[in-house]
This record gives structure tokens, sequence and C-alpha cells, in this order.
């Protein structure tokens, strides 16, 4: 018997941002599997390829300077980051789809750590807009999230309660 059925605004909202987690995790999934592949030489190419050779403009400078820069190091933490990231998130997401209540524990304490950082980086680092963004949306996760493990415990305990009573 599936526990969870949306039935508000909340509950698809929950749905929704529980979809956008689960792609995300299986897009950086992918690019982490896309980094293990890439040699330095290939991405320097590409970069050439993709920018022209116009050595005046400031954004075709910054993309070159950064493949020049590009390593197998790079890529390796690079591949090792987003796969690591992007695992964790489909687990979690497959999980609460299985109906585990851990999972949603887990995925308020993967995304509690995942704000933490991105905080740490608009204080102290470069804040971007599609880092503040990326943290409004993962703290509407942790509050839905919250809210829909409530929901899910009350639900199995009604659920126990009444199997009990019908012994």
């Amino acid at each position: 018997m599936p526990l969870f059925r949306a039935q508000t605004k909340l509950d698809r909202a929950f749905e929704i941002s529980l979809f956008l987690k689960g792609i995300d995790g299986l897009l950086e999934t992918l690019g982490g599997l896309l980094f293990l592949t890439l040699k330095p030489d290939l991405v320097l190419r590409a970069a050439h390829g993709i920018v022209g050779y116009h050595p005046d403009d400031f954004i075709t400078q910054h993309i070159l300077k950064s493949a020049e820069h590009f390593s197998k190091g790079t890529a390796l933490f690079a591949a090792l980051y987003l796969l690591s990231h992007g695992l964790v998130k489909l687990v979690l997401v497959v999980e609460i789809l299985r109906e585990h209540l851990w999972a949603y524990i887990g995925l308020i304490v993967v995304t509690a750590g995942f704000i933490i950082y991105q905080l740490y980086h608009i204080l102290f680092q470069h804040p971007t807009f599609s880092f503040i963004a990326l943290t409004i949306f993962d703290a509407i996760v942790i509050y839905l999230t919250t809210r829909e493990y409530g929901h899910q415990k009350d639900r199995l305990r009604k659920h126990h309660l009444e199997s009990a009573a019908a012994s």
C-alpha cells in the first residue's frame, strides 16, 4: 500500500522537489562518469573549438585559461565529487519512493550539508545567483521533506494501529 499520495499543493511541491533532486542526481552521476573519461588535451581542443581563437575576448580568455589548467587530477576530483553527490541523491530519492522512512532523514541531513557548503561559498568566497537560488531551493526541499516525513510517520503509525486492531 503506497503511503504517499499528493493531496495538497505542498504535497505536490514535495513530489516536484523530489523529482528535481532525482534529475540533479542523475545529471551529476552522468557528469562524474564523463569526467572519468576526459583527457586534458581533449578539453583544451574542445575549448578552442567552442570559443574559436579570439584572444582579446574576456570570456574566451577565461575558458581557454581554465582548459589549460585542466589536468587528470582535476578530472578525477570532479568525477569523484559529482559521482558521490549524484549517487547519494539518487539512492535517497529511490528509497523515498520505495517508502523507506530513513531516506527522508538522509535527504534532510545530506541537503543540510549541501546548504552549509553553499552558505560558506556565498559568504566567504564568491556569491553567485545560482548558488543563492540553489540554497533557497535546498531549504525548501528540507522543509517539504521534514513535513512529508511527519505525515508518513503518522500514516504508518495509523496503518499499524488499524492492522493490529483488525487482528
